[in-house]
């Protein structure tokens, strides 16, 4: 597959879903490479002011951004605590392929309050951990070492009202599902995640999902900030 021809010759459409709170304008210049490159990218408004958005409503509101039918081919992309938006959504939808971009890896049935214990994802930052806490206590200087070591100075000043807090509700609701959704499924890492290292992410896909490889991209946390055009290009090659 070239870089500007989808799976059936014609251009997809790439659902986009950030994590943790943030705004999906976050995508803004991934969606502009996406387009460049000959497909479409959206990234539909979530209800982040509502504290008891779940997961669930997250998916239903990417869900209803959506003309019926929805476009085809549609590649559904969730980023970090995205993923479990996701996956609900990519249920629904049926994609031709669900990319999960240094996930959150749900199993059906698991919050993400719970997940942390149960990827044991504690041991896998455990020098983190040791130098700064676990991850709610971390205050500027190790959010800065974490996630946007890559993310240059412009980027991050011109995205900083995209950043925001996940509310609660997307901790709290187990992921709605009896088993994983029977759409092609890849998982995107980045190769210097500090909060999710590809070591992590290779062990819980081959756990959770049974997959022998993961994809791999440069960079950390926050690909759609540091590379976006590096992103449009991976997600294009996955499709």
């Amino acid at each position: 597959m070239t870089a500007n021809v989808s799976i059936d010759g014609g251009p997809t459409t790439f659902v986009l879903i950030p994590g943790a709170g943030a705004d999906p304008r976050v995508f803004d210049a991934t969606i502009a490479a996406l387009r460049e490159l000959g497909h479409e990218g959206v990234a539909p408004p979530l209800p982040l002011d509502d504290p008891d958005a779940t997961p669930s409503d997250h998916a239903a509101a990417v869900i209803a951004a959506l003309p019926e039918p929805p476009p085809a081919p549609l590649v559904v992309v969730g980023q970090s605590l995205g993923a479990y938006a996701a996956t609900i959504a990519a249920a629904r939808l049926h994609p031709a392929r669900l990319i999960l971009l240094a996930p959150m890896i749900p199993a059906p049935g698991e919050s993400a309050g719970d997940w942390w214990r149960g990827t044991d994802h504690e041991a896998a930052i455990g020098p983190l951990i040791q130098r700064h806490g676990t991850p709610s206590e971390w205050g500027e200087e190790p959010m800065a070492e974490v996630f946007y070591h890559d993310v240059d100075e412009a980027t991050l000043a011109a995205n900083a009202e995209y950043e925001g807090v996940p509310a609660p509700g997307l901790f709290a609701e187990p992921l709605p599902l009896d088993v994983w959704p029977d759409v092609p499924t890849t998982v995107l890492a980045g190769r210097d995640d500090r909060l999710f290292p590809l070591a992590f992410q290779q062990r819980v896909a081959r756990e959770r999902l049974g997959l022998d490889e993961i994809a791999e991209i440069d960079g950390g946390h926050l690909p759609m900030l540091a590379r976006p055009r590096e992103l449009a290009e991976r997600l294009v090659d996955l499709a």
